[in-house]
C-alpha cells in the first residue's frame, strides 16, 4: 500500500516553476511541492524574500532555485522560459500562483489597471505554458496548475477586472487541456476559496466580513493555507493523470451553498 501511495502522489525527480513564489499561495505552495520532491524554481519580483523562500525549502531538506523576474514586463515571460531549466532540467510542472487584485469599483476602473490585471492573472499563466510545453512534450509529462478563484463563478464587489480575469482562467484551463493533453500535459486549476494573502489583507481586515465568508462555507470556517495541500500535491503527480480541464474548489464548500 505504501508504494502505491508514494508512486501515485510523489514528485520525486520532477521539476516544477512557481510564479508568485515571494507571497501568499505562490509561495506556500511552493514549499509544499518542495516536500513532496520536486525541485522547485522560484519565480517572483522580490528578490530577497524569494531568496528567503529558497533558503527555508533548503533547511527542510528540499531544493530550490530563486529567479526573480517582474511578469509584467514585455520580456519577462521568454527570459523566465529560458531561465527555468537550468538549475534542474526543464520544468514540468507549472504552478502560476502570481496574480493581482487591485479591487477597483466598476465606475473607476482604469484601463491601465484594466490591462495590469488581465496581463498578470490571464496572459502570464497561458504564455508561460505555451513556452515551457515543448520542453514538457519531450519529457512525456507535464502538470500545469493555474489559480482561479470564486471570483471564476461569481461576481464581487470591487472585482470586475479582477472577476473577468479569474473567469478567463477558468475557460483558458480547459482550452489548456483540449490543447496539450494528447501529449500528456493536463492542466487543472485550484478554486481556493478564502485565504489569509497579501491579496485578501482588505476583508481579513474587516471582522464582520471575516465571519460573513466563513458562515457563506458549508464547513463554517475560512480557509488554512494547509488546505491546499493535497489538492496541489494531487494536481501536480501522476494520481492526476486522467483528469484534465478542471477546476478544484478548495473553499470549504462555498460555492456548493
Amino acid at each position: 500500500m505504501a508504494d502505491l501511495i508514494h508512486d501515485l502522489f510523489s514528485l520525486e525527480g520532477r521539476v516544477a516553476l512557481v510564479t508568485g513564489a515571494s507571497s501568499g499561495i505562490g509561495r506556500h505552495l511552493a514549499g509544499t511541492l518542495a516536500r513532496a520532491g520536486a525541485d522547485v524554481v522560484l519565480v517572483g519580483r522580490d528578490a530577497t524574500r524569494l531568496a528567503a523562500v529558497a533558503g527555508g525549502i533548503s533547511e527542510a531538506g528540499g531544493r530550490a532555485h530563486a529567479l526573480p523576474a517582474d511578469l509584467q514586463q514585455p520580456d519577462a515571460v521568454a527570459a523566465v522560459a529560458a531561465a527555468a531549466a537550468a538549475p534542474f532540467g526543464a520544468p514540468d510542472i507549472l504552478l502560476n500562483g502570481a496574480g493581482i487584485n487591485l479591487r477597483d469599483p466598476a465606475d473607476t476602473v482604469s484601463r491601465a489597471n484594466w490591462e495590469a490585471t488581465l496581463n498578470i492573472n490571464l496572459s502570464v499563466p497561458f504564455f508561460l505554458a505555451q513556452a515551457l510545453v515543448p520542453g514538457m512534450r519531450a519529457k512525456g509529462v507535464g502538470n500545469v496548475i493555474n489559480i482561479a478563484s470564486l471570483q471564476s463563478f461569481r461576481a464581487f464587489a470591487d472585482g470586475i477586472a479582477y472577476g473577468a480575469s479569474k473567469g478567463g482562467v477558468a475557460q483558458l484551463t480547459r482550452a489548456m487541456a483540449e490543447a496539450w493533453s494528447k501529449h500528456g500535459i493536463v492542466a487543472n486549476a485550484l478554486v481556493p476559496g478564502f485565504f489569509e494573502t497579501e491579496l485578501t489583507r482588505p476583508v481579513y481586515a474587516d471582522p464582520g466580513k471575516l465571519a460573513h465568508n466563513a458562515a457563506m462555507t458549508a464547513i463554517g470556517r475560512n480557509g488554512e493555507m494547509a488546505d491546499l495541500d493535497g489538492a496541489a500535491v494531487f494536481l501536480a503527480s501522476r494520481a492526476s493523470a486522467y483528469i484534465t480541464g478542471q477546476l478544484i474548489a478548495v473553499d470549504g464548500g462555498y460555492l456548493a451553498k
